[in-house]
């Protein structure tokens, strides 16, 4: 290993992470043979084989998952290092990676960019996903944050609530509902309804309700995305449950049906595993959610709904 080069470790790092040379070449901007290459040189000094493929697949060979390991905890060292002496510069650099489940797309941009604006030096990583891919993302320790509405179980995580996520019911905007108040909720089995896909956290709240409440929902979409399913609504394809967060762009084409046992009470949470020591980056970040997110979030939201109540009128 003496001839190893930290470049050669960070191809192997992205090539076992994607299993993949060719999207290992696409991340680090290399072609496919250069990362072959370094492949080979790294497994030339290694003395044991790193990869195997196996059909079509590439699978990582017992001395592969011990060095992935090693370069995940080299990789981490040199960030944490890095921002140390940025931070004893006087300065706030280096990279913040975060994850968040689909619905928080609609105000986690708006305030990464005032975090930018008050750490310019920070490169931001953000991957948009349902439930269970963050759960995967976590358990492989990809991320420094993870922002979710669903606190993820049989998992050692340290969790910290940070706004509240009340999902609402959705309708199209003359529905003849829109008028009524307190609707039982097994009138909802008369509609037509629209639900996310399997594996989002919001359709598991959502059924785990409808289940306590022996209410029998007619699905008739089931659709990967909210701005999927909220064009569906405004197409008249039925109604469906999701987070009011959503709203805080195109108010004025819905109508919010008042329903028995709505809104779900839900919030919103920065996780993290326990035991991992948060980057000062990452630590920044926390604090700063912590701090805005709630300011910022409700007064556009207090905008959407008086847009709702007026539209409703």
């Amino acid at each position: 290993m003496n001839q190893a080069t930290l470049h050669q470790l960070k191809v192997f790092e992205a090539a076992a992470r994607h299993s993949s040379f060719t999207r290992a070449a696409e991340e680090l901007f290399l072609t496919q043979p250069t990362v072959s290459m370094q492949i080979k040189q790294l497994t030339k000094s290694v003395g044991l084989p790193l990869f195997e493929q196996v059909g079509k697949r590439l699978y990582l060979t017992e001395a592969g998952r011990e060095l992935f390991a090693t370069c995940r905890q080299i990789f981490d060292n040199i960030a944490q290092f890095e921002m140390k002496v940025a931070d004893l510069k006087g300065l706030k650099q280096g990279q913040l990676k975060l994850a968040v489940i689909t619905t928080a797309k609609y105000f986690i941009p708006r305030l990464l960019g005032q975090f930018c604006e008050l750490y310019p030096g920070i490169d931001i990583s953000l991957q948009v996903t349902n439930h269970e891919q963050i759960l995967e993302r976590m358990a492989h320790n990809l991320d420094d944050l993870y922002i979710m509405s669903q606190i993820p179980e049989n998992m050692d995580i340290t969790c910290q609530p940070f706004l509240e996520n009340p999902l609402i019911v959705f309708a199209p905007l003359n529905h003849p509902l829109s008028q009524e108040k307190n609707i039982p909720i097994h009138r909802l089995s008369e509609e037509p309804f629209i639900m996310r896909e399997p594996g989002s956290g919001t359709r598991r709240a959502v059924q785990s309700l409808f289940e306590e409440q022996g209410v029998k929902v007619k699905v008739k979409l089931e659709l990967g995305s909210n701005e999927a399913i909220k064009q569906a609504i405004v197409g008249g394809l039925g109604i469906s449950v999701l987070s009011r967060h959503t709203l805080l762009l195109d108010a004025s084409q819905f109508s919010i049906l008042d329903v028995q046992h709505f809104p779900i009470h839900r919030n919103w949470y920065m996780v993290y595993p326990s035991g991992k020591q948060l980057s000062i980056v990452a630590r920044a970040y926390y604090d700063y959610l912590l701090a805005a997110a709630k300011n910022i979030v409700e007064q556009n939201a207090t905008y959407s709904y008086s847009t709702v109540e007026t539209t409703q009128r």
